[in-house]
Order: structure tokens, then sequence, then C-alpha cells
């Protein structure tokens, strides 16, 4: 079972008191970035049926020192959650974690980078929360690496925490910007034992104003198999923009990965399913404001030997500023009662600096009813304001949905996002 522990504050106080003793008063820049979310929606709970659930979340980030250039700096981020509604929605009414904290050192020679600490690592295979060491530099002109070592934070504490590690690393070649390929390995055990084994290849090619290759390629070495294939091109053609892409994913390969799985797709796992996807979009720039496209792709299903198209056709008018309004109409054509409808969506966004306003529609009619409902509907508003010269950011939303599987869905949220800066 994966989760997330909680980080020891020992850890943090230590970062925190450290960074002033290595570095001088006058050098330290002091960033504090703080969210605040209020949520409020309708669940059923273990207390009855259609209980109202007000959680309020408060995000704290935290930089301080060379912040601008190189040198030493220490970044940290957390979260705290409290329900207000004092209902059984949630297992705990108040609950919080350290997601990071690490001290960060940075040198001009060799472009070097290193990290200790609690911190996000993504080195191609590798996307993970890791308490350890990273490290990362040029190694010439044409190469360049990284590698981490630690122990992983989304494991369950079974047997303590001395035979949980996770390692790996990713080894690139590049020759400027015109091409770069890197191949990456991570390796996860727990209480001992090998849970997770992957090895991956990712590529780039630039070929200036002509074209651009970008695509990846995932072994699961613990069941010796391709778990993914990843590709995609965008090529430019006057006034036309092209880009083909193409996707494989091995649902074995790629949920069934032990304990350090935590997706809620795990499941998938068990179908054995191989899923193709195989298909691109146009976009003609018809004039400077108006952007018209088309959409392709074929789902191809192995062990349920189904197939499936879907097309649309798409349109964005850019107004002035970052506003714009558009829309598109797709058809899924496929064999089963949810892969056979129509959809219509449409959105905007108006751009009132200090201030926006924006939606997003989307209409899903079924061919065949999905649980004696036909249709899906989703809607969603949302405004908002920035004050002090935007260091301040107040947004309020609403979305509602409605489909087979959910009779009603209404939940809206207050955002209010601000910035301190010594």
């Amino acid at each position: 079972m994966r989760r997330t522990r909680a980080f020891p504050r020992a850890p943090v106080l230590f970062l925190t008191a450290l960074l002033p003793a290595v570095l001088p008063a006058q050098a330290m820049d002091v960033e504090v970035r703080s969210e605040t979310i209020l949520r409020f929606f309708d669940r059923d709970t273990a207390a009855g049926g259609d209980q109202k659930v007000v959680p309020v979340y408060e995000y704290v980030q935290l930089a301080a020192g060379e912040l601008e250039g190189k040198g030493l700096s220490l970044h940290a981020y957390g979260w705290g959650r409290a329900d207000l509604a004092d209902n059984e929605y949630f297992d705990e009414q108040a609950q919080g974690e350290f997601l990071y904290g690490y001290i960060q050192y940075t040198h001009e020679e060799a472009n070097f980078s290193a990290q200790l600490g609690r911190q996000y690592v993504f080195e191609g295979v590798s996307n993970e929360s890791v308490d350890g060491l990273r490290v990362g530099a040029d190694l010439g002109s044409l190469f360049s690496g990284s590698v981490y070592a630690g122990q992983p934070v989304a494991l369950e504490e079974v047997g303590g925490r001395d035979g949980d590690r996770i390692y790996g690393g990713r080894l690139a070649n590049h020759w400027g910007r015109l091409y770069e390929i890197g191949v990456s390995y991570k390796r996860v055990d727990n209480d001992g034992d090998k849970q997770e084994e992957v090895l991956g290849m990712d590529s780039s090619l630039s070929a200036g104003t002509f074209a651009d290759l970008h695509g990846t390629s995932v072994r699961n070495l613990g069941t010796d198999q391709w778990q993914e294939h990843s590709y995609e091109a965008r090529i430019p053609v006057r006034r036309f923009i092209l880009r083909p892409h193409f996707q494989r994913f091995d649902y074995a390969a790629y949920f069934d990965t032990g304990v350090n799985t935590g997706s809620p797709f795990r499941f998938l796992a068990d179908s054995q399913e191989t899923v193709t996807v195989l298909g691109g979009d146009v976009t003609w720039n018809a004039t400077a404001a108006l952007e018209l496209g088309a959409r392709a792709k074929r789902y191809t299903y192995r062990e349920r030997e189904e197939n499936a198209w879907y097309y649309a056709g798409l349109a964005t008018w850019h107004l002035q500023s970052l506003s714009q309004v558009g829309g598109e109409v797709g058809r899924m054509d496929g064999d089963t009662e949810d892969t056979a409808y129509t959809q219509v969506r449409g959105f905007f966004y108006h751009d009132m600096s200090p201030g926006f306003v924006s939606g997003d529609a989307v209409y899903v009619r079924y061919d065949a009813d999905i649980l004696d409902e036909g249709r899906s509907v989703f809607a969603s508003l949302s405004g908002g304001m920035r004050f002090l010269e935007e260091k301040l950011e107040v947004s309020l939303s609403g979305d509602y949905s409605a489909d087979p599987y959910f009779d009603r869905d209404l939940r809206g949220m207050l955002n209010v996002k601000y910035l301190f800066q010594l």
C-alpha cells in the first residue's frame, strides 16, 4: 500500500537553523508563498447521505538564500487541512504534512547542483518524493548526468524504514539544442525486497523551424515488459502545424509495480490490457486571431479486441491580451456503450487585468444509455482579481457535473494566493 509519510519536524528545524549559519544575513533573500483554499461540496459519508463538506487548506512555500544566482538556498513546502463542517468525510478532521524540505547548492562550474533533504526527483523514469541526496552536473560539453539515493516517501512503514530505499539516475548525450538522448534507471526496495525496477529512454530532436520530435520508452524490469511508448512530433508547414503522435500502454507492466504503486487505476493491471493510440492534430492559423483545427485518434484494445475512432473539429479565437474563446465538437465511434458518444465543448477566458473570468462546459450524448442515463454534463465558472502589484490573487470558482455514475455534483472553491518577499 502506498501512502505519504508526514515529514519529521526535526529535519526541518535543522535545515532552517543551518542556513543562517553558512550565509551572511545581507546575502539572504527570503520568499514566502501562501495559498489558502476553501472548498465546499456535498458527499455521502458514514454519518448519512448528502453531508456538507467544507475543508480549508493552507499551503505554505518557503525559499531563502541565493535565489537569483548560484549558491546555497533552503526550500520547504507543506500543507494543512481542517474540515469546518465537522463530519465523517475525512478520517481525521485536521491533517497536514511537509511535501518537501531540502538544502540546495548550485555552482557555475559544470552547472553543478546538489539537494539534500526531502525533495521531488524528476529524472527520466523517476517521478518520486525522496528523503535523500541528489547530485547533477555537466560531464563535458556533450554529456550530463545526475544520480540520487535515499528513502522513498510513499511506502507503507512495515517492519521499519531500514530496508526501504530508492536510487537511480539519468545520463544524457546532447549537442546544443539539436538533440538530446537520455537513459534513466530507478529501483525501489521495501523492507529489503525489490518492489520496482524500471529502465527508460527519452529523446528530443529539434530541426529548427522544420520539425521537433519528443518521445520516451519505459521498460519494467520486474515484469520484463515494455510499459510505455509515447512519441510526438511537431511539424510546421506554412500556416499549418501537424502534430502526429503514437502511444502504447501495457496496463500489467504500467500499473503493477508492487507496494510503490499509489495510482487509483492500479486495478487495471489485472485486465492485462494493452492500449495503442495512433493519431494526430492539424492546426491552421487562418488569421492572426483565428485558429482552426482537426483531431483524429484510433484506440486499439488488444484483450477486448476492439477499436474506437475519435474525430473532432476545434476552433480558438484569440482576442486582446490573453482573452480567448473556443470550442470542440467530437465523435467517439466505438463498439461499446462507453466508446460511442458525441461530445461538445466550449470555453472562454477574458482578461480584465487586474482581474479575469473564465468558463468551460462539456456535454456528452451517449448512443446507448449507461445505467439508464444517456448524457453527461460538466460546467465550470471562475473569476478573480489581483492586488498589491499582483502579489495577492483572490479567485472564486464553481463546478457542476452530472453523469451516469453520479446524479449530481456541485462544488465551489475560494482560492487566495499571496507572496511575501524580504
